[in-house]
């Protein structure tokens, strides 16, 4: 299935809940943390501004993006679970070396 987002939409894979701590220990799936970054899958157009112009998104499909614990709406997309949120959900895109991480 293939979904394509509208408007200032994006389709996000949630990066792996950590299973071991730094130190060895390991965290039971009760206890792990909600991820709150993940790759872009698909990015809509853009959002439509006061005049009607098309305002372009600021990210891409394949950046790296920081996101609040409980933005977005989780579903299923061929047995992966991906999230649907607004680009405002977004707080950063996650940069490696001074270059975004998008893969080209």
């Amino acid at each position: 299935m293939t979904l394509k987002p509208l408007h200032d939409r994006l389709i996000v894979r949630p990066a792996e809940a950590e299973e071991v701590t730094k130190s060895g220990i390991i965290i039971p799936d009760s206890a792990k943390e909600k991820p709150v970054q993940g790759e872009v899958l698909a990015a809509g157009p853009g959002k439509l501004d006061d005049t009607g112009k098309l305002a372009p998104m600021g990210v891409k499909v394949g950046d790296t993006v920081l996101y609040g614990k409980y933005s977005g709406t989780e579903i299923s997309l061929d047995n992966e679970d991906v999230l649907i949120m607004r680009e405002s959900d977004v707080f950063a895109i996650v940069e490696k070396n001074g270059q975004k991480s998008s893969k080209k």
